[in-house]
C-alpha cells in the first residue's frame, strides 16, 4: 500500500469518483444532457451551454509550466481554499483526527477543519523572534492524530516568511506520519524560490498557489494544489468534477498570456516600491506604535487606538482589516498595499 493510501482516510482511498461524462471535443456531444445551443449573447469561447473541462488540461499545463513543476503535481481549484477544505476532507476523519496550525495565520485551515470535526492542535507562532516558526514545538505536538500541518510563508496576517530550513526538517521528520502544506499564496511579493522544488525528495509536502493576489484574479476563484502525484490522485476523487468554469478557465488564460504575465510584472515592482513607501512612511506616524517587517503585499501596523484609526480610513472611503482579533495582535489592523493615490490617501488620514 502506498504512503498516500496509510495516512489519507479510508474511505477516500476506497471511493469510487463520479464519473464525469467523457471529454472527447472532437466529437458533437449528445451523452451530457445538455441544452444543444448556445444563449443569444454567450460570446464564450466554448459555449455556456456545455459542461466545462474538468481539470483543463491548458490550464493544467500552463500553472505547471509557471510554477516549474509536472502537469501530473497540479490540482486546479477554487482559489487556495478549496484546496484546503480537499485536503482536510481527504485526510482527517472526523472525530478522531486532527490539523496543526501555527497562530496568528489564515483562519481557513482551522474553519474547514472544524467543518469536518476534526481537532485543531495550536503550537503559536514566536511573537518576540519577529512571529518564527518553532519547529520543535511542532514535533512535540505532531501526535499520531495529526495528519495536517499548515505552514503560511510568508503568513497572513504577519507578512513574514518562515524559516526554510525549519519547514524542509519538519517534512523529513513527518515523512509517513504527516502532510505538510506550505502556503505561498503571497511569494510572488516575497524573494525566495517555491518550495515546491523539493516535492521530488519530499512526497509528504504539499504547495497552496492562487492567482488572486499577485496576477489579479480574486474575483476569478482559481488556485492550485502542488503535491506528490498519489495526493493529486487522491483530491481528485474529492474535487467537484467542473470545479472550474468556462468563464474562469477563459478569464484566467488570457491572464496568464506573455503579454499578462509582464503586465503583472510590471505591476508588481510599482506595488513592492509601495510596499516600500508604506514601511518608511507608517513609523513616523504618531498613532502607530509598531509596524512589522513584511515580505506579502501588506502591512501589519500596530495603533495606540486602532478602532480610531479604523474610522478614520472609513473616512476617507478606505477599509483596512481588523486584525485584533488574532492571537497577540489586540492593537494591530493590517493594511494591503494599494495604489499610489490610495497609499496617499491612506497616510494623510492618519497623519
Amino acid at each position: 500500500m502506498s504512503w498516500v493510501n496509510e495516512l489519507a482516510r479510508p474511505e477516500i482511498v476506497a471511493l469510487k469518483p463520479y464519473e464525469h461524462a467523457s471529454w472527447e471535443p472532437s466529437l458533437e456531444r449528445l451523452h451530457a444532457n445538455e441544452l444543444p445551443w448556445r444563449g443569444a449573447d454567450d460570446d464564450s469561447d466554448a459555449g455556456l451551454n456545455r459542461y466545462p473541462e474538468p481539470q483543463p488540461r491548458a490550464l493544467v499545463e500552463r500553472l505547471a509550466q509557471i510554477y516549474s513543476v509536472p502537469s501530473a503535481c497540479v490540482l486546479v481549484g477554487r482559489g487556495s481554499d478549496e484546496a484546503i477544505d480537499l485536503l482536510t476532507r481527504g485526510f482527517c476523519r472526523a472525530g478522531r483526527d486532527a490539523i496543526l496550525v501555527c497562530p496568528p495565520t489564515f483562519g481557513m485551515y482551522s474553519v474547514c477543519a472544524r467543518i469536518q470535526g476534526a481537532e485543531v492542535v495550536q503550537v503559536p507562532l514566536r511573537a518576540a523572534d519577529g512571529f518564527a516558526l518553532d519547529a520543535d514545538a511542532v514535533l512535540d505536538r505532531c501526535v499520531p492524530g495529526v495528519k495536517l500541518l499548515f505552514l503560511c510563508s510568508p503568513n497572513n496576517p504577519t507578512g513574514n516568511l518562515l524559516d526554510e530550513a525549519k519547514m524542509v526538517r519538519l517534512a523529513g521528520r513527518l515523512a509517513g506520519r504527516a502532510l505538510v502544506v506550505v502556503d505561498e499564496a503571497y511569494l510572488e511579493f516575497a524573494d525566495r524560490p517555491s518550495l515546491a522544488r523539493r516535492i521530488a525528495e519530499l512526497p509528504n509536502l504539499a504547495i497552496l498557489r492562487t492567482l488572486s493576489k499577485a496576477y489579479g484574479l480574486a474575483g476569478a476563484r482559481c488556485g492550485a494544489l502542488i503535491a506528490d502525484p498519489q495526493v493529486i490522485a487522491l483530491l481528485r476523487k474529492v474535487i467537484p468534477p467542473y470545479a472550474i468554469t468556462q468563464l474562469t478557465l477563459e478569464a484566467v488564460l488570457r491572464r496568464l498570456t506573455p503579454a499578462a504575465l509582464a503586465d503583472s510584472r510590471a505591476r508588481l515592482t510599482v506595488l513592492l516600491a509601495e510596499r516600500q513607501r508604506l514601511l518608511t512612511a507608517l513609523p513616523r506616524l504618531q498613532r502607530i506604535t509598531r509596524v512589522w517587517p513584511t515580505d506579502a503585499n501588506f502591512v501589519l501596523a500596530e495603533f495606540d487606538d486602532a478602532g480610531a484609526a479604523l474610522a478614520l480610513g472609513r473616512d476617507a472611503g478606505l477599509l483596512v482589516r481588523d486584525a485584533r482579533g488574532y492571537p497577540g495582535l489586540g492593537r494591530a489592523l493590517r493594511i494591503t498595499v494599494g495604489t499610489p493615490e490610495q497609499n496617499s490617501r491612506l497616510l494623510e488620514a492618519w497623519g
